[in-house]
């Protein structure tokens, strides 16, 4: 079996890339700021270290290490990262977003662009997954739901949210199987549904009553800039959702194509992730992009 090493193993997808590879029977390694922390299967072998520290991945990466797996968590880009990948494993598949559909210049357009720069001229074989937003965005509104009203801007944005664990088996598919060099994958949900839609599936499976209030731009920029103190991430979102007003976020077959099978809908992310809605739980403050 392949020996992989998993960076960003604790992550949402990055956990279900991990538990998948360790469940087919791989040499799974994990790099992670602190083991003991860290909740991963037995078997996986954990190694201390992280990507603003590049030297650190130098022990995660000896010993054979054929394919890595790379979320990068917004950190500063560290050229080292990949040079050192590339000097002991032979292929890497990276958590991108779906990078033509960002504007130039935006902060998350230029990282990814950057580190998918990098990939491409590092030698090694390389597969992008670019992920839709997550359905775990959702959680942004978790306190609202508890309260029995969602207020966002732009109910009628339609969005393809994609479930972690869809972007997690096409990730495992691309470490495990040969056929995906150079492919760059989106993987989205299987339909676009509007923010109004969305509130009503959250108190349809959770089973409380839930209404959608329609939040006017203006506020929605002042309240989460200060919720996520990033004026130019705010207004990114803002302009995105406003653009799916008008033409619908893109819908794919990639999992079908991948896996051969359909994607997961919202409703099953929202009964796997029901606990993290009840009262007792804090809701999420800000959106993945």
């Amino acid at each position: 079996m392949t020996k992989i090493l998993v960076i960003g193993a604790t992550g949402s997808v990055g956990r279900h890339v991990t538990a998948a590879l360790a469940e087919e029977g791989h040499d799974v390694r994990a790099l992670v700021r602190d083991p003991a922390k860290a909740v991963l299967p037995d078997t996986v072998e954990l190694f201390r270290g992280d990507l603003t520290r590049p030297e650190s991945l130098a022990p995660a990466l000896a010993g054979g290490v054929e394919a890595v797996y790379l979320m990068w968590p917004g950190l500063p880009v560290r050229p080292r990262v990949i040079e050192l990948i590339a000097a002991h494993a032979e292929r890497i598949v990276y958590l991108s977003t779906d990078v033509p559909d960002l504007a130039d210049g935006e902060p998350a357009a230029v990282f990814h662009q950057e580190i998918e720069r990098l990939i491409r001229h590092s030698g090694l074989r390389w597969t992008f997954v670019r992920a839709i937003d997550f359905a775990g965005n959702l959680l942004a509104w978790a306190d609202q739901v508890r309260e029995g009203v969602v207020r966002w801007p732009y109910g009628q944005a339609r969005r393809s949210l994609v479930h972690e664990r869809d972007i997690a088996d096409v990730a495992v598919r691309a470490l495990t199987e040969d056929g995906h060099d150079g492919a760059k994958y989106l993987v989205t949900g299987p339909q676009s549904l509007s923010h109004a839609e969305l509130a009503g599936i959250l108190g349809e499976e959770l089973g409380v009553p839930v209404r959608w209030e329609e939040l006017a731009p203006e506020t929605a920029r002042e309240r989460l800039t200060a919720a996520w103190g990033n004026p130019a991430f705010v207004a990114a979102r803002l302009r995105a959702w406003e653009s799916f007003t008008r033409e619908p976020e893109r819908v794919t077959d990639t999992v079908r194509q991948v896996l051969g099978r359909p994607p997961r809908d919202v409703r099953s992310w929202v009964r796997d992730h029901a606990a993290d809605f009840r009262p007792d739980q804090e809701g999420l403050s800000s959106e993945r992009p």
